[in-house]
């Protein structure tokens, strides 16, 4: 275990304290951004191998460099793939994001995926990475499993009515609207709409003692996040690199020019 790994108190246990907690939204491949929001001191990135590639030997690097820096990791999966949730915990991921978690009953499958028997059903293994390649205890590797954040994500209108039991399931640890998704399965409608779903999701987890987790684009949405009681603040850096390389390459005000080699 390096230093950094040694030192760092599991996101778990820093939720339950009430802090709130910065992240990253990142695709693989990735690992310089990993390392630079660690230096930067973000509290934790997420790798997206839902929406970006889910290469295992790829995302071993990533967590490899994250505990480098002394940064969590957070793997967003598929629909339903418990075996991949497997292998990103083996690996040292310190929790899984399952995206279209619709009823409480896709919830229970959720944590299930995440946690060891009584309360789930993941395969067991100490010789993984996550279990110091065989040189922990049995106990040691149940007792540091349970630290595994378990994020569920709701993102249509059937999960935003069921937002109360999902959120009330046990072994959820947070509760993320996607917001894209929630618009695509309303049909698009106007924003007022969208807002008022993902308020009322937010509302329902709050109330059952989950954290908030929030996608945001820049600082500015992130202080809006903050005010209303996000406690995971997740900055997507496609969109804020995006932004930030259109601001570089917009014409020099007042000159009329180009960007120059």
């Amino acid at each position: 275990m390096t230093a950094a790994e040694a030192e760092r108190r599991p996101l778990k246990e820093r939720l339950a304290a009430g802090e709130r907690l910065y992240g990253a939204l990142v695709r693989l491949p990735s690992e310089t951004l990993v390392e630079m929001a660690g230096v930067a001191g973000l509290d934790y990135v997420v790798i997206d191998c839902e929406h970006g590639p889910a290469d295992t030997a790829l995302l071993q690097h990533h967590l490899t460099a994250a505990a480098a820096q002394g940064i969590d990791v957070l793997v967003r999966v598929g629909t339903s793939e418990p075996a991949l949730a497997l292998r990103c915990l083996d690996l040292g991921a310190a929790g899984i994001i399952h995206p279209h978690v619709d009823d409480a009953q896709d919830a229970r499958r959720a944590v299930a995926s995440v946690h060891y028997p009584p309360l789930g059903t993941r395969g067991f293994a100490t010789y993984s990475r996550a279990g110091r390649f065989g040189t922990v205890t049995a106990a040691e590797h149940v007792a540091a499993s349970r630290d595994a954040l378990v994020v569920v994500m709701i993102e249509t209108q059937q999960a935003c009515v069921a937002a109360p039991e999902i959120a009330a399931t046990e072994g959820v640890d947070a509760v993320l609207v996607g917001p894209a998704d929630l618009a695509a399965d309303c049909a698009f409608p106007g924003q007022e709409k969208v807002d008022a779903l993902v308020a009322a999701a937010h509302q329902a987890t709050r109330a059952a003692g989950r954290s908030v987790m929030t996608i945001v684009p820049g600082t500015e949405a992130a202080r809006a996040a903050e005010r209303a009681g996000a406690q995971l603040v997740l900055y997507n850096m496609a969109q804020v690199l995006m932004d930030t390389f259109r601001s570089l390459a917009a014409p020099v005000q007042g000159e009329g020019l180009g960007p120059r080699a």
